[in-house]
């Protein structure tokens, strides 16, 4: 048999459902299939270098291939369950509402203001770090950033809902504060 396709297709036909029972031992038929699958694609490849009796090359293969399979399945499972701990809990809908949400209110803030923010939130630089960046001595990129973070904060709705420079006037004739002067007034 010096033709290598009647050579492999004779191998395949004599120890294919040998190999096949092996790995169903070891494995769920859909998986089992392609290891067999698997291990004669690798006996063709290397067929000029097969023993003179394949089958327990062939088994020797298929068992490889399983603890592959096996150790890909634990990795898979253990990355899946990696990810399960990071994914926060509740309604994705929630999330992209509140993703929405803070990307508008960094729209709106100035240049400066997203420098700020992003620099020491998004990319975690100290001040003195991000200062350099930003081309300001720490101290001014500290209260840079306190500011960002106020207006941030007003534009979310996080801390007070009156957002800077609107709070309620006084109506006329009750100044806050007044009833507390009449008080000090009256124990003189």
């Amino acid at each position: 048999m010096d033709d290598p396709e009647a050579r492999f297709t004779a191998l395949y036909d004599r120890h294919y459902r040998s190999v096949l029972g092996y790995a169903l031992l070891r494995a769920e038929r859909q998986e089992a299939e392609d290891v067999a699958s698997e291990t004669f694609l690798i006996a063709w490849r290397q067929l000029e270098r097969l023993p003179e009796s394949p089958l327990p090359w062939l088994l020797g293969t298929a068992r490889n291939l399983l603890r592959a399979q096996r150790r890909s399945g634990l990795r898979k499972r253990a990355l899946a369950d990696r990810l399960a701990e990071l994914a926060p809990a509740g309604d994705v809908a929630d999330q992209v509402a509140e993703r929405e949400a803070a990307l508008a209110a960094l729209a709106d803030l100035s240049e400066q203001d997203v420098e700020a923010v992003v620099l020491a939130s998004w990319y975690g630089l100290a001040p003195a770090d991000a200062a350099r960046l930003a081309g300001c001595s720490a101290r001014a990129f500290t209260v840079r950033l306190y500011r960002a973070r106020r207006r941030l904060s007003q534009a979310l709705d996080l801390t007070s809902p009156i957002p800077c420079g609107t709070a309620p006037r006084p109506t006329p004739g009750s100044r806050p504060g007044v009833s507390e002067l009449e008080v000090s007034d009256e124990r003189r």
